[in-house]
């Protein structure tokens, strides 16, 4: 299996037409955008792309639209990982993996509840990676409906497996990071961190790359952080303060302020989510998202 590049893994937004349907051009538009912006893949299909209020069809429909028209030379990882049923993630998975997707990423709270243990996550894990094809496999602690933190002692028994190639990692916490990163040391499981203000930390410390929000922002500027980290430091920590300051953003209406913003970037893009109220989308995050904008042209231009 192909090992996952390291670098930046934007969370996919969602666009929507006007009467809720998926607008496929906006999202051909959105890779394109991200690939002229320098990222290596994308995560799609993922909480950011709203997949908890997409049926199964449009989920699929969505991934399939993804595989086959993503710029060349974007790896592509996806999730859509929402049922409680195994016997139903599995079929879900198989034909998630026939669209052709690079990574397949598995929720880490859909295989145990919050008062299981890890040996029960890790038997139904184990049921559902045994029927499906050999693909390179992730894994994402999704805040939703419960984050199931991964222990060193799961993710250790995942990189052991030879399946697993990627994690996003949401516990934002820079000493758990380094646990995890010594239990899959020597193996081919990359972490990613999902949180912007904890980047330079931890890519310093061993993390593959970036898979969070605010890729969806500033992905140049991510991707940035992400090359020079090593060769350039005092670049990286002026672009992990601005970078980690900005993720303000991921907690005000999120995704739709987003939206607006890739409206201000030129693109034709409904405003509608199906996850967060328009109401919430008020004057003052309208201001806020477009000063943000504008103070990112500002900072590209002192840097």
């Amino acid at each position: 299996m192909p090992s996952i590049p390291n670098g930046v893994y934007p969370t996919m937004i969602t666009p929507y037409t006007d009467d809720d349907k998926i607008d496929f051009g906006a999202v051909e538009r959105l890779l394109n955008w991200y690939h002229q912006n320098n990222i290596n893949g994308v995560f799609a299909v993922c909480q950011s792309s709203e997949m908890w209020y997409l049926n199964f069809e449009e989920r699929l429909e969505l991934m399939k639209f993804i595989a086959k028209n993503k710029p060349a030379g974007m790896t592509v990882v996806a999730s859509g990982h929402t049922a409680d049923d195994l016997d139903r993630q599995i079929y879900e998975a198989n034909a998630f993996i026939d669209t052709g997707i690079d990574a397949y990423v598995f929720i880490s709270n859909r295989f145990a509840g919050p008062e299981d243990s890890d040996d029960v996550l890790l038997k139904n894990l184990d049921y559902v990676v045994s029927r499906i094809p050999e693909i390179g496999l992730g894994i994402y602690e999704c805040p939703y409906p419960y984050k199931r933190l991964l222990t060193p002692y799961v993710l250790k028994r995942l990189a052991d497996s030879g399946r697993f190639q990627f994690l996003k990692d949401t516990c934002c916490d820079p000493a758990q990071i380094q646990e995890k990163l010594d239990a899959v040391r020597g193996s081919d499981l990359k972490i990613f961190n999902a949180n912007a203000a904890t980047l330079l930390e931890t890519l310093e410390m061993g993390c593959a790359g970036f898979s969070g929000i605010m890729a969806n922002f500033f992905p140049d500027l991510c991707a940035e952080l992400c090359a020079c980290y090593k060769t350039d430091p005092e670049k990286a920590k002026k672009l992990q303060d601005f970078i980690g300051f900005s993720s303000m953003a991921e907690a005000q209406a999120y995704p739709i302020n987003c939206k607006y913003f890739h409206r201000l970037e030129g693109f034709d893009m409904c405003l509608n989510s199906r996850s967060q109220k328009m109401e919430n989308f008020n004057i003052n995050v309208r201001e806020c998202t477009r000063e943000m904008r504008n103070v990112g042209k500002l900072f590209r231009s002192c840097l």
